[in-house]
């Protein structure tokens, strides 16, 4: 047997990498790389901009010259600090002896002992992932999952009146309308949303155990909490004051525990959409050429809320292990969170996939009206609640002595079915007042839906 020539081991890099490559540009370790290069640059800039050390200011050119190092990072640059890497066996300081050549490269040689200076490498790490992933969040992942709310937005509206029997432990149950049931998905996935998109992404950058220790012995007249302060904040993060070696990573729990929330959530209307297509209420539009079955040539699969199912089931798992561990570093430090944070990636990636599908998904179906009012007028017991609370009502204003209205229905409705004709004679014989019979009689399934197209409204 042939060996394979090498092969993605991730579907998402291999199958899927149509629909979930562009968090690459962030989560991957050439986009963690520029972001550690990005802040080495960074750092350099904001020392000689304050002079230490006798440095004067970078020329408005130098400047630019050392930041198109970051915006031009590319193949020969990830090559290259793969090659530096194999030797350092580090990854931070081949990032650090990266930049001392581009120094070289631009007469900028006076400035390397500045390069990565009074810095343990989680200095470096710590601010990378937050801004590699903030980026990844805030110019992806929430986009695309902001696009999948706006599609249920838009069928929530278009079947705010699609009255529907509903099934409570999957029994008939009080009707509602399909644009209700889905305003309930936007307003749980909307909530989440506002959440994320008030993450807080925070920082450090007070050397090895969190003291500025090094700092202090090097220039012990400047305010190191201000300066690191100001250069975090300045990388659009929040500035975190108190640290071990490692940033604690508590936002990045809180973070990943909300985007698994989310996923679950999702996982909900997925369950939902693929129970609505078994049960006829939705219709699957075929796709021109695909196939359903291997052997069944009838067959419309519901493949894209299950694929679904299976990736917001793996993104959750990776996320809620990340979230878990990440909290937890022994005394000043460890290196768990190093190992466990090159999966981020993978996490958000699997629930890329998910949004993707469940998109798609909802692209490729179609509400069946007839099944819904056939539904409807096999289940008239339904319309049991609304006659024992009418009677309770009018027992309350005097206008009826009936004993136990809902014992009565119970007796009437429970594990039977009835019709039209069957309620109507019920209720013509009722001793209550004439207004609240003709209501009562005027109903029907179909109508028995309360203020739910109303409520649609409310997604604003």
């Amino acid at each position: 047997m042939t060996t394979l020539p090498p092969q993605p081991l991730s579907p998402l890099d291999g199958r899927y990498r149509s629909a979930v490559g562009t968090l690459g540009e962030h989560l991957s370790e050439a986009g963690l790389n520029r972001a550690r290069v990005h802040v080495e640059v960074e750092w350099l800039i904001a020392q000689t901009d304050r002079g230490f050390f006798g440095t004067s200011p970078l020329s408005a050119g130098q400047q630019a010259a050392l930041r198109r190092v970051v915006t031009e990072f590319g193949q020969p640059d990830i090559d290259e600090l793969a090659s530096l890497e194999a030797t350092t066996r580090h990854d931070v300081k081949a990032i650090e002896y990266y930049v001392r050549r581009r120094l070289t490269d631009l007469g900028l040689d006076h400035l390397a002992e500045l390069t990565h200076f009074a810095c343990t490498s989680e200095d470096i790490n710590n601010l990378s992932y937050a801004i590699t992933v903030r980026d990844a969040v805030q110019q992806v992942w929430l986009p695309k999952y902001r696009a999948v709310i706006d599609t249920i937005v838009g069928l929530a509206r278009e079947h705010r009146d699609a009255a529907m029997l509903s099934r409570t432990h999957g029994q008939p149950a009080t009707p509602s309308t399909m644009g209700k049931e889905l305003a309930v998905f936007v307003h749980r996935l909307e909530r989440i949303a506002k959440q994320i998109e008030a993450t807080e992404y925070l920082g450090k950058f007070s050397g090895a155990t969190g003291t500025f220790s090094a700092h202090v012995v090097a220039a012990p007249d400047v305010s190191w909490p201000d300066v690191s302060r100001e250069f975090v904040e300045s990388l659009g993060l929040t500035w975190n004051p108190l640290t071990t070696q490692i940033e604690s990573h508590d936002w990045q729990a809180e973070l990943y525990s909300r985007v698994s929330h989310a996923n679950r959530v999702l996982h909900n209307l997925a369950t939902d959409i693929w129970t609505y297509i078994s049960l006829g209420i939705f219709r699957q539009i075929p796709v021109a050429g695909a196939t359903g079955s291997s052997t069944m040539p009838h067959k419309v699969n519901p493949i894209r809320f299950e694929n679904a199912e299976a990736n917001l089931e793996l993104s959750s798992a990776l996320l809620d292990s990340l979230a878990a561990t990440l909290v937890t570093s022994r005394l000043q430090r460890d290196l768990t969170d190093s190992s466990a944070q090159r999966n981020i990636g993978v996490g958000f990636g699997h629930s890329m996939l998910a949004l993707d599908n469940i998109q798609r998904g909802l692209g490729e179906i179609d509400l069946d009206l007839d099944v819904l009012a056939a539904d409807l007028d096999g289940n008239w017991e339904v319309l049991g609640e609304a006659i024992q609370t009418v009677i309770r009502a009018e027992v309350a204003a005097g206008r009826s002595s009936i004993a136990d209205p809902y014992a009565l229905l119970k007796e009437l409705t429970r594990g039977r079915r009835i019709g039209a004709s069957d309620l109507a004679e019920f209720v013509s014989g009722l001793e209550i007042g004439d207004d609240a019979k003709q209501r009562l009689l005027a109903l029907t399934p179909g109508t028995y839906t309360g203020i739910a197209s109303d409520l649609v409204d409310r997604l604003g």
